[in-house]
């Protein structure tokens, strides 16, 4: 007998919900879903459907929102937020990143049920079924809305990508692994080794 393996769950099109053609979603029409315990987000006005995310990919995002807390909230420099949480990049981009850092001085682009706008800083937790989604699809919306830090963190190499924009696209600042410290220019005091995210 030849076992086949399950196929990696990925982001896809959620084309069998309910709600206007493909290309044409907006954030108003994704409010309107149902709860159904589903990931949805809204990319260039197409419904997708994101995996649940897995114990390490939960891990290492409450892990970095928990330092993260340590230098940007308790210092005042701003709010950090966990997913799920909905950011209206445009009329018809709504995503929910891993984690973001709001600084203070855009505090009013927060609202109850929302984030309208750009937030300053986006860590999106990679797994198999999202890496593609996360370094193409999100890292094009999140350059065009003007992003300025995003990190791109892989729990099974146990990395992290920062990168910042410059002009209309990202440049990297470097990869980071074990005992390196990251270096953010938006959160310059965390001098935590990468290490500690994946502990």
């Amino acid at each position: 007998m030849t076992l086949h393996p399950e196929p990696l769950p990925v982001v896809t099109r959620a084309d069998h919900v309910p709600g206007p053609e493909q290309g044409h979603w907006t954030h108003e029409d994704y409010a309107r879903l149902p709860e159904d315990g589903k990931r949805y987000e809204v990319m260039n006005g197409f419904l997708l459907m994101s995996p649940s995310p897995t114990w390490s990919h939960q891990h290492a995002a409450f892990e970095i929102a928990s330092y993260l807390r340590a230098h940007i909230k308790m210092t005042g420099l701003g709010e950090v937020i966990v997913a799920p949480f909905d950011v209206e990049l445009a009329p018809d981009t709504v995503v929910q990143p891993d984690v973001m850092v709001v600084l203070r001085e855009h505090f009013h682009r927060i609202t109850e049920n929302c984030l309208i706008g750009t937030p300053d800083l986006i860590v999106e937790v990679a797994s198999p079924g999202t890496a593609t989604y996360d370094r193409n699809h999100k890292y094009q919306a999140y350059a065009a809305a003007g992003v300025a830090e995003y990190w791109i963190v892989d729990p099974e190499a146990r990395t992290v990508e920062v990168l910042v924009l410059e002009g209309n696209s990202y440049q990297p600042l470097g990869i980071y692994r074990g005992q390196a410290v990251l270096s953010s220019r938006l959160v310059p005091t965390l001098r935590i080794p990468v290490e500690q995210f994946f502990a």
